[in-house]
């Protein structure tokens, strides 16, 4: 499962940077010296994923709590369903309310706030201005962050988060680097990918939740596996 969270990292970047992309390109790299501007680039880079794996952690440890009263399995199949709903329910047409266009206005002002603000060239700029990128609220952060609790620990669930970030580094340093790179045609094809990974990795953790004994995708948990034991004996 933690392979997934790479992976949905690299497919939602072609999101992040329609979303998080106005940061971004507002980084005041330094244009004359590309050692300096690919280390710039990578401080923001590790705000960014420091700030998942704080988000990780503390929702891991969510999961963790529900784990420990043994609603572990009960817990994957809840987080597959969430994602699916998740799929499902934006295909309905819904009317956008007076809050979420407030919300959506706040967070883009945020957006602006925070590009006014990237005047300096110091490290711990790049450090702040990507560690509060990672806080601003995204569709597939909220999806992460799913998988996260369901991983059923603080560690993993920092892990999950991270490997998520990771993800998103090779399409955005790319994207920061020589700017918007993509044609609308291919981004359009690529998003539309997205939901059907989604459903895929949703999928998952309902199978891994129903532990029907299948190795590596649905393996027996540990309960069954003891409960079984001591009914040969």
């Amino acid at each position: 499962m933690l392979v997934s969270a790479f992976i949905f990292g690299l497919l939602g970047s072609f999101h992040c940077i329609g979303m998080c992309g106005p940061i971004a390109f507002l980084l005041p790299v330094d244009q004359s010296n590309h050692l300096k501007k690919l280390g710039q680039i990578f401080i923001y880079h590790f705000g960014r994923i420091f700030s998942y794996a704080l988000i990780g952690f503390s929702f891991g440890l969510v999961g963790k709590s529900l784990s420990i009263f043994g609603l572990q399995q009960e817990l994957s199949i809840g987080i597959g369903v969430l994602m699916l709903l998740f799929l499902i329910i934006p295909a309905f047409k819904r009317k956008k309310n007076k809050l979420s266009s407030k919300g959506f206005m706040l967070i883009s002002k945020l957006k602006r706030s925070l590009g006014k603000e990237l005047k300096k060239k110091s490290p711990d700029t790049f450090f702040t201005v990507g560690f509060l990128n990672g806080l601003l609220p995204c569709g597939l952060v909220y999806m992460a962050v799913l998988g996260a609790i369901a991983t059923g620990t603080a560690l993993q669930g920092s892990l999950y988060m991270m490997l998520f970030g990771l993800g998103t580094i090779p399409l955005m340093t790319t994207a920061i680097w020589v700017g918007n790179f993509l044609s609308t045609n291919v981004k359009h094809k690529i998003r539309k990918a997205i939901p059907v990974f989604l459903g895929i990795i949703a999928i998952l953790f309902i199978l891994r939740g129903m532990g029907l004994g299948i190795p590596y995708v649905s393996p027996k948990m540990e309960s069954e596996k003891i409960s079984s034991i001591h009914s040969c004996h």
